[in-house]
């Protein structure tokens, strides 16, 4: 899978140290993206839909979900409700399950 999302909880996210991340925000919108890496989010508010057109996986993610990306997806991100998150492409705590 390529997509992955949790609800993490408390000590997960003190475990992580996500609050040491760095933070994104997009408003409403729809775009293609690419990962170079992979990536682990931590969405703070908003609504996202994330398609990987080769396979038709979809993934919807909202406040409280940990979300991972795998290096290497291109897909489509669709912004439903303005989105903020934490983000790390530091992989030293591994894959989220």
């Amino acid at each position: 899978m390529k997509m992955k999302k949790k609800i993490p909880s408390e000590e997960q996210l003190e475990q992580l140290n996500v609050k040491s991340w760095g933070t994104w925000s997009k408003e409403v919108s729809e775009f293609d993206w690419s990962y170079g890496d992979t990536e682990t989010c931590y969405i703070l508010e908003g609504e996202v839909e994330v398609t990987d057109p080769e396979t038709k996986e979809k993934i919807e993610f909202k406040k409280g979900d940990l979300v991972q990306f795998e290096k290497g997806l291109k897909c489509v991100w669709n912004v439903k409700k303005p989105v903020r998150k934490y983000f790390s492409f530091d992989l030293k705590f591994g894959t989220i399950d």
